[in-house]
């Protein structure tokens, strides 16, 4: 690989991760920390241990990060590990040397936008190849480990917090900080995967190359073909081999891209799913 690419792609990622930190810190000492709320995974539990206890959340969060990074040195990848605890170091240094001022006393304003600017802040860090908070690391292994999703380990850590939030500090306090973590959670998702959020559709029609026509040259789409074979038996003349379509859209174009297919063959059989990212072909040409 060309030596000049790799090190611009690395300089690219320590910018993204230096910019996830500061948005992090200021989602922390600005909004969340000052007033007491929460926001789920390892930031979660160091705000929690922080009110209990009084303890600097600059060590909170490198002390409770710590097992999961050593996690993901063991059964992801050491690159992975290397960067987290760089960048998690980095974080802890900002978090307490550098004083924000506090933002609002709104606590409707301190939920939405510390959310915004501590998922901000994760998601510009894992767009730069690292983590500064561990708990997706945890829900990877668990994962692997259970057969389970990630989402759902994600989802059962933080109710277990947000119920210890409540008995500990306050109901009211615990309720925003759900909102927090939704937002969060959000934002960083349109971080890492981008506004425009990518569904795969496949189409199995009759009429694929009609339908085909309509989506390349209507719609722009670029598109795959497949060729398959129906396996209903008890119909023999649906086993005939058909054309199946496979292309890539926004979720903006998915409501039009049905009306396309419904006008042409309203039996069309469709599935679609969810794409995290794409890399290479064409996914959307610009139409004359």
């Amino acid at each position: 690989m060309n030596r000049a690419f790799l090190i611009r792609r690395r300089i690219i990622e320590f910018l993204l991760i230096g910019l996830g930190i500061a948005f992090a810190s200021i989602g922390l000492k600005g909004f969340l920390l000052p007033n007491h709320f929460l926001d789920g995974g390892v930031t979660g539990v160091s705000l929690l241990v922080n009110h209990v206890t009084d303890w600097n959340i600059a060590w909170l969060i490198v002390v409770i990060n710590a097992p999961f990074i050593w996690l993901g040195y063991r059964q992801i990848s050491s690159i992975l590990a290397f960067k987290s605890i760089i960048s998690i170091l980095i974080f802890a240094v900002a978090l307490f040397l550098i004083e924000v001022p506090l933002m609002t006393e709104d606590k409707l304003l301190i939920a939405i936008f510390g959310g915004i600017f501590l998922g901000a802040g994760i998601g510009f860090s894992v767009r730069g190849g690292a983590v500064i908070d561990g708990t997706e690391i945890l829900a990877i292994y668990l994962g692997k480990k259970f057969r389970t999703t990630i989402g759902s380990v994600i989802l059962v850590f933080n109710i277990v917090l947000f119920i210890i939030a409540a008995m500990v500090i306050d109901v009211e306090v615990a309720l925003y900080s759900i909102l927090t973590y939704l937002v969060a959670s959000r934002t960083t998702d349109y971080i890492i995967h981008g506004i425009e959020e990518y569904i795969g559709v496949t189409i199995i029609s009759p009429k694929s190359e009609e339908i085909r026509e309509a989506i390349t040259e209507a719609m722009g789409y670029g598109l795959t073909i497949y060729q398959g074979k129906r396996g209903y038996k008890k119909m023999p003349h649906l086993t005939a081999e058909i054309d199946i379509i496979h292309t890539i859209v926004t979720r903006l174009d998915l409501r039009r891209l049905h009306n396309v297919v419904e006008n042409i063959d309203p039996q069309a059989f469709v599935v679609e799913y969810n794409v995290n990212d794409t890399k290479g072909g064409v996914i959307k040409k610009k139409l004359e």
